[in-house]
């Protein structure tokens, strides 16, 4: 006979039974790349939850295609572009409410390599105390493929601009490619975090930073995206660069 909390204990097991790691990916018209990186993560033990800015290509049918099928993928839809910025804040938000252990953040176009997120998840679980570990390209042994001289040197430059205004003691404050502690998260501001675009993982940084993170480095390999168009541009880095500013301004009074 059915009880009115079986119902519940039918959620409770859900939530108890799901991988304890979960991979949020931000999306945008991403359908050359998105099934070749969910079909790469298929085989491991995470869940997937895409968030999508209202893709008017086929990437969400691209994902539904793909090998990572049931509950391993999990669709949060919006009908505009919000930025990416907004969507790890829904990602982050979602990922909470379902009871993760861990939060990955990978980019759908590629650039981040399924074998680097396997080394950074070994050393989080041989360093239980490091509650964000970022895939960095610029420390010792990470490097980058397929970018121009132009676009590596604005990165390095914008990564030490900064560290010498706001501290945030990491050599690449501005990449995407990270694995949260919720035990962080949820310590952190999340929805105070305003920047959305190239800003955002900077302000996320600073973030963890004034949370009392304990932070690693792991040397990634970068590799610049294969299919569509990169969403990055000289502007995005000089709006973001006017933001640190503004901050090691206010830091400094």
């Amino acid at each position: 006979m059915f009880q009115p909390n079986d119902f519940k204990k039918r959620l409770d097991k859900r939530i108890l039974v799901h991988n304890s790691k979960l991979v949020i990916i931000p999306t945008y018209n991403e359908e050359q790349s998105i099934g070749v990186l969910l079909n790469q993560l298929a085989p491991y033990p995470f869940d997937i939850l895409i968030v999508d800015d209202g893709s008017s290509d086929l990437t969400i049918e691209q994902a539904k295609a793909s090998q990572v099928t049931g509950d391993k993928l999990n669709l949060l839809l919006r009908n505009e572009k919000l930025g990416l910025g907004n969507a790890y804040r829904a990602g982050y938000a979602w990922a909470l409410e379902h009871g993760y252990e861990r939060i990955i953040q990978m980019d759908a176009d590629g650039s981040h390599q399924v074998s680097d997120l396997l080394r950074m998840l070994e050393f989080s679980d041989t360093h239980p105390e490091i509650e964000l570990i970022i895939g960095s390209r610029w420390v010792k042994g990470g490097k980058v493929l397929n970018w121009n001289k132009g676009r590596e040197l604005l990165s390095r430059v914008a990564n030490r601009y900064t560290q010498a205004l706001i501290k945030l003691n990491v050599k690449d404050s501005t990449a995407g490619f990270r694995i949260y502690k919720v035990s962080l998260l949820s310590r952190m501001d999340i929805q105070g975090v305003r920047s959305d675009g190239y800003c955002y993982q900077i302000e996320m940084t600073r973030e963890a930073r004034d949370a009392g993170a304990s932070v690693a480095e792991i040397p990634i390999t970068f590799k610049e995206r294969e299919f569509g168009t990169s969403k990055m541009s000289f502007k995005i880095a000089i709006e973001a660069m006017a933001r640190v500013t503004f901050w090691g301004i206010s830091k400094a009074k």
